[in-house]
């Protein structure tokens, strides 16, 4: 690199790329890799264990009084009460990794009073490394990152997530992606959330959402985007994201027209029930104003501020429908 870094975030960096080894070793023989389950379809290895407890290691030696919150081994390592909250993910899309499918990463980020300061993913199958400090701007190796510029949904790539686990609300989501998928030039699903959000700073992706995720898979890539001139928040365009399991982000323009057409469907404040989605038949005689005028005044105010979104909304049901 050749700007001079913020001393955390050179200590990320350097527990990222120790962390990257260690995964790089272990993908050229993955036959001998153990997996295990934490749930149905929800993997663990002891590549993740090992990445993480290296990435740990790292980060305490140089600040010890600092908390931790890990996706393998939660609060358990770091000082329970510090301001400065470490959040990690080892390896982000480790069914790819054990796949041998190349598209994972290391995501590291630092919160100070609840506010993401410091944010590294690395991608060890490319040698890249995304980085941003808040303030300081987000980059990819010595480049600089900008969202995209494009403002008509129907131009613009969408990334996403699928549900996989059980429990996951599967017809909730099918209606989403449905409206998003009338509305865009394309969607993607990829299978790392951390990169994900690093090709929304980059521009490579226009916007991106998905719902179920923790704060480990989001950190750093949200603080990328927003160094980049982006716009990260939950399906209603709050910025209380982190947390509540679902996140939407994009460029400002096609930002405000995916919280047009998600914020119905958002969970916040819900608790895990879908009770508050709107189905495609309810969204046939609903306009997203409407609905948004009774979910958020900030998701309301982005909608008015973006152009229309060109969805074709599935027609009227029947009575086949007429339940859903």
């Amino acid at each position: 690199m050749t700007q001079a870094l913020h001393p955390m975030l050179n200590i990320a960096v350097k527990a990222a790329r120790s962390a990257g080894t260690i995964i790089s070793r272990a993908s050229m023989s993955l036959d001998r890799v153990t997996v295990n389950t934490k749930a149905p379809k929800d993997f663990v290895t002891e590549v993740d264990h090992a990445a993480e407890a290296a990435i740990i290691e790292t980060l305490l030696d140089a600040y010890p009084g600092h908390a931790i919150l890990a996706e393998e081994s939660g609060r358990s390592h770091g000082a329970k009460d510090s301001e400065y909250l470490w959040i990690i993910d080892p390896l982000d899309g480790t069914t790819n990794f054990i796949h041998g499918l190349p598209m994972y990463a290391v995501s590291i980020a630092l919160s100070f009073r609840g506010q993401l300061q410091q944010g590294v993913v690395y991608d060890p199958a490319r040698n890249d490394l995304f980085i941003a400090s808040k303030g300081r701007g987000a980059f990819l190796n010595d480049r600089r990152l900008r969202v995209s510029k494009r403002n008509r949904m129907n131009d613009a790539l969408i990334g996403t997530g699928f549900p996989f686990r059980r429990g996951d609300d599967f017809r909730r989501y099918m209606q989403m992606l449905e409206l998003v998928m009338q509305a865009c030039a394309g969607v993607r699903r990829p299978g790392s959330a951390a990169l994900d959000l690093c090709h929304v700073a980059a521009g490579a992706y226009d916007g991106f959402f998905e719902p179920g995720l923790s704060p480990w898979d989001m950190a750093a890539g949200a603080l990328m985007v927003t160094e980049a001139g982006g716009l990260i928040g939950n399906f209603t365009g709050e910025s209380d994201f982190l947390f509540r399991g679902e996140v939407l982000a994009g460029n400002p323009k096609i930002y405000g027209q995916l919280v047009q057409m998600l914020a119905p469907y958002s969970q916040v404040g819900k608790g895990e029930s879908a009770a508050g989605a709107v189905t495609p038949s309810a969204l046939a005689q609903t306009t997203p104003e409407q609905a948004l005028a009774a979910s958020s005044p900030i998701a309301a105010e982005l909608a008015r501020k973006a152009p229309a979104a060109r969805v074709r909304r599935p027609a009227a049901a029947g009575k086949d429908n007429a339940s859903a």
